[in-house]
Parts: structure tokens; C-alpha cells; sequence
């Protein structure tokens, strides 16, 4: 039995275009049931990496795949990263040889270095209801006179659009020749795609408020304030919502951070299919008799950013609904020298209707967003 290990320094989350590095270990264990123990002989190993793309049959329609073989054969000796797996294969890396004809004795380990750049023309990584696309890392390895086995690490793969290129290198000839640059240069080429990255993450960090008008058929229920249109994941969403201009009192609201997960036209198994819109996060409030309020909706970590390809569009928004009475409410004012203690309570019944902002097919009496 031969034990295989693979091991990413970095951790398992990447960028496109970013280089991968794998430590992969092969082990000829000593096991202390069995009373003799013999050399291995393993006839080659080479890793390579491959995005798999999922489709749920119900909601995309993709063009049909030959027959393929989804068994090993034990005579074949041709790696098939996908092979055995659901799905389609998207794009695969040419596969590197790790060793040929590699002979181990018992309790003796051998490690390979492992480097591939992560394609920069795939999606990102991503697991949606109609669609997913996973990468892994699949590692093949040959006893003599045996199938091939096949050990798969998964990773994940960010994809950020609008990123800068690299620039262009520099001729190692017209370099200055001096000793002391050559592992930092080296360095330096390595963090490329890390540096521009973080570039563009500091242009998204930059604020810029945007200032909105939510009103409805009877008048203005309130202004709302978003700081900026671009976030990171982790990062929170801050708004703050003024109703002191109100026409219309305001009772509760609601802020939801969603996705949208649209299947493109020429993929979508009926006609006019609806979206999937999956929830990652809800702040509720009640506002009536509040001048001013805030929230905060936290990027989660794990999700994708919003990209588009031939099959899906993933996009993001926030979803607003507000629950605004009918009748005018009265305000409670507290006098500077009042003597007594003033309880408040809630009205026993308030007329009131429920609006939604940004939804397909609004109500009657819905509300309208209007930059100012």
C-alpha cells in the first residue's frame, strides 16, 4: 500500500492567474500488523489541475455529450483528470510528470514540488442551485502492472474582474547585474497577481456616498444613504436610512442581501425561467417615530462575487421592504419640565401595507428609488 499526501502551503484559495505550489509525498508505510514488509514499485505519477462544471437537468439545457468511459481500464496508462467524476470538464492544465519508475523501500517517503499557475480564462469557483464549478487538483499514480489511482484536492479560485495586467517584464539582459536583487526579483514576480489584486481591493475601498429618494404614490417615506457600490468579501455593507423628511410614517423595515443566479437565455430549460435568488443575511428594524437609523450586512466569507459566463450570471443587491401605515401617527414629544413620567405604548391597530422596492413583480402601491 502506498500513501499519498498532498499538502498547499498557502492554504486552499487562490487567484486566477496566481501560481500554485503542492508538496506531494509519496509513503511506503511500515504497519506494525504485518510481519514482513516489501519494496514498492510504482511506474509513474504526475499531477494536474481541472475545474469541473455541474448543471442541475431541471433548469439548464446543455447541448449533448458524446458517450464517454467513466472507468479506468486497468491496461490504460493515460491520466484522465475527470474521469470518474460527474459533469463536464471545463478546462484542465497539461498534466506534469512528478517521476517515472520510483522504487520505494519500506518506511521510506519521497516529496515532489508541484507548481502550476492558475488559468486566468476559467470561472471562479462557485456553488450555486442551477450551476457549480469546482477545481481540483488531481494527482494520478501507477503501480507496475496496476490501475491507475486517482487522489483529488479541492480548491478554491477567486476571479477578479477588472484587475490590472502585469506589466510588461523587464529583458533579463538590460537588468542591472547585481547578486543581491536576484530573490527578490524572484519574489516579487511570485506576488504579481497577490499586489495587483490588493491594488484593486484599495480602489473598492474608497467611499462615495450615494443618496436615494424612497417614495411611493402617496409621498416620501424616507432618504437613503449607501456609502459605496463595490465591496470585498468579509467587508460590511453600511446605510442609513433619514426619516425625518418623511411624508409617510414608517413602521418597520427590512434590508436583505441577496444574489441572483440567472441562467442565460440560450441555456434555460423553459422559456422566461425564473431566477434563483438565494439570502445571505437580514437586518430588521422598527422605525416609527425615528428620525434616523442605520445598518450593517457583513460580505460573507464564502460566497462568490458576481461574474458572468456563457451559462449563468451571478449578480448581488440588497433588498429593501418597508411597512408603512395608512393613516398619519401621532408623535409623542417629551416637554423639558414635565414633573411626571410619561409612559408610551404601542397603538392597539394600525392600517398599514407592506412595499417592496426591488422585486419582479411589485404591488399596486409600491415604492420607487430615485437618486438624487
Amino acid at each position: 500500500m502506498i500513501e499519498v499526501v498532498a499538502s498547499m502551503a498557502r492554504g486552499p484559495v487562490f487567484l486566477a492567474g496566481e501560481v500554485m505550489e503542492c508538496l506531494i509525498t509519496f509513503t511506503n508505510p511500515i504497519s506494525h500488523l504485518s510481519t514482513s514488509a516489501s519494496s514498492e514499485m510504482l511506474a509513474w505519477a504526475s499531477a494536474q489541475i481541472h475545474c469541473q462544471f455541474h448543471a442541475s437537468e431541471s433548469r439548464v439545457a446543455l447541448p449533448a455529450q458524446g458517450t464517454k468511459q467513466d472507468v479506468q481500464a486497468e491496461s490504460d496508462t493515460v491520466l484522465i483528470p475527470s474521469r470518474g467524476e460527474g459533469g463536464q470538464c471545463m478546462l484542465d492544465t497539461p498534466p506534469k510528470i512528478l517521476f517515472c519508475d520510483l522504487r520505494l523501500d519500506p518506511g521510506e517517503s519521497r516529496t515532489y514540488s508541484y507548481s502550476e499557475v492558475v488559468p486566468n480564462d476559467g470561472p471562479p469557483s462557485f456553488r450555486g442551485q442551477s450551476v457549480k464549478y469546482v477545481y481540483k487538483l488531481t494527482i494520478g499514480c501507477q503501480r507496475v502492472s496496476s490501475p491507475i489511482k486517482l487522489l483529488r484536492v479541492p480548491f478554491r479560485v477567486l476571479v477578479l474582474h477588472g484587475m490590472p495586467e502585469p506589466p510588461f517584464p523587464q529583458d533579463e539582459e538590460v537588468a542591472p547585474s547585481n547578486p543581491f536583487l536576484e530573490e527578490e526579483e524572484g519574489g516579487r514576480r511570485d506576488d504579481r497577481p497577490l499586489e495587483r489584486a490588493l491594488d484593486m481591493l484599495t480602489i473598492t475601498s474608497r467611499r462615495c456616498p450615494h443618496l436615494f429618494n424612497i417614495t411611493n404614490m402617496r409621498g416620501k417615506v424616507a432618504k437613503f444613504c449607501i456609502f459605496k457600490t463595490v465591496y470585498r468579501l468579509g467587508e460590511d455593507i453600511i446605510g442609513t436610512f433619514d426619516f425625518s423628511e418623511g411624508d409617510i410614517p414608517c413602521i418597520q423595515y427590512s434590508v436583505s442581501l441577496q444574489s441572483e443566479e440567472e441562467i442565460q437565455q440560450g441555456y434555460q430549460r423553459r422559456p422566461g425561467q425564473s431566477i434563483n435568488v438565494t439570502g445571505h443575511g437580514r437586518h430588521l428594524e422598527s422605525c416609527l417615530h425615528t428620525a434616523s437609523t442605520h445598518f450593517s450586512l457583513p460580505v460573507p466569507l464564502n460566497v462568490t462575487p458576481g461574474f458572468s459566463t456563457d451559462i449563468v450570471t451571478l449578480r448581488w443587491r440588497l433588498h429593501f421592504e418597508f411597512v408603512t401605515s395608512r393613516e398619519p401617527m401621532e408623535s409623542h414629544n417629551v416637554l423639558q419640565n414635565q414633573p411626571e413620567v410619561t409612559v408610551w405604548t404601542g397603538a392597539e391597530h394600525v392600517d398599514y401595507f407592506i412595499v417592496y422596492p426591488f422585486i419582479q413583480n411589485p404591488p399596486k402601491e409600491s415604492i420607487a428609488l430615485s437618486h438624487e
